[in-house]
C-alpha cells in the first residue's frame, strides 16, 4: 500500500530520497512522523488489488457499481450527519475530489480542509503551531456550493482541525460513560500473551 502511495508522487517520495540516502549519504533524522509514516499498512493481495482497481482507479464506490454480498452500494442512501476532512495538498486523495461527497449523499456534511498533506495534514496535533483549517456545514437539503467557490467564502480557522472534530462529536453524542473493564482472560478462558502478542510470530 505504501509502494502505491508514494509511485503516485515518485519524485518526492522515491526519486529524491534515493539521490539524498543513497547517492550523497544523507540520511535524514527521524522524525514521528516518518516513524508513523513506515509503519506500512499490510493488506492480503485480493484487499490490496480491489482497493486499487475498484475504489481508487475504476472510483466504483463513487459511482454505484460496488458490490458487497452481491448488491450494489449506494452513497446516496445514508442519511447520517457526516464529517469529511480534506488536506489541501493531499496526492492520494486530492481535496476537491474529497469535497464531490456534498453530491453523492444525502446527509448534512462538515466538511473540513486543513493545510498540509496527506499525512501531516491530518496527524496536525493541537498545540503545534503553523496549522490552519476552513470548515462549514451544509444541511442535507442545502443548496451545493463548488469547492472555489468554497474556498473564498470560508475563512480560515488558525490551529489543528482536531478539536473541531471533538466539538463535532460531542454535540452528537450521549452523555460520557467508562469503558468496560479490560480482564486479562479471552472467550476461551486462556490468559492473553503478552505483548506485541502471538499474531506477530505468525
Amino acid at each position: 500500500m505504501a509502494g502505491a502511495f508514494q509511485l503516485l508522487r515518485s519524485n518526492d517520495l522515491i526519486w529524491s530520497r534515493i539521490t539524498r540516502d543513497y547517492l550523497m549519504g544523507e540520511r535524514a533524522p527521524l522524525s514521528d512522523i516518518m516513524a508513523w509514516n513506515a509503519d506500512a499498512t499490510r493488506l492480503p493481495y485480493r484487499m490490496h488489488s480491489e482497493y486499487l482497481r475498484k475504489l481508487f482507479l475504476n472510483n466504483d464506490l463513487a459511482e454505484g457499481r460496488y458490490v458487497v454480498d452481491g448488491r450494489p452500494i449506494s452513497l446516496s442512501d445514508i442519511h447520517t450527519p457526516m464529517f469529511v476532512v480534506g488536506t489541501f495538498r493531499d496526492h492520494v486523495a486530492p481535496w476537491k475530489s474529497t469535497y464531490k461527497i456534498h453530491f453523492l449523499v444525502d446527509a448534512d456534511v462538515t466538511f473540513l480542509l486543513t493545510n498540509g498533506g496527506h499525512n501531516a495534514g491530518i496527524v496536525a496535533p493541537p498545540g503545534e503551531g503553523g496549522h490552519c483549517y476552513r470548515v462549514r456545514t451544509k444541511p442535507a437539503d442545502g443548496i451545493y456550493t463548488g469547492p472555489d467557490e468554497w474556498m473564498q467564502t470560508v475563512k480560515p480557522v488558525e490551529g489543528s482541525w482536531r478539536p473541531e472534530w471533538t466539538t463535532w462529536l460531542a454535540t452528537r453524542s450521549g452523555k460520557p460513560s467508562e469503558p468496560p473493564a479490560m480482564g486479562n482472560g479471552t472467550a476461551e478462558g486462556r490468559d492473553l500473551p503478552d505483548a506485541p502478542g502471538d499474531y506477530v510470530r505468525q
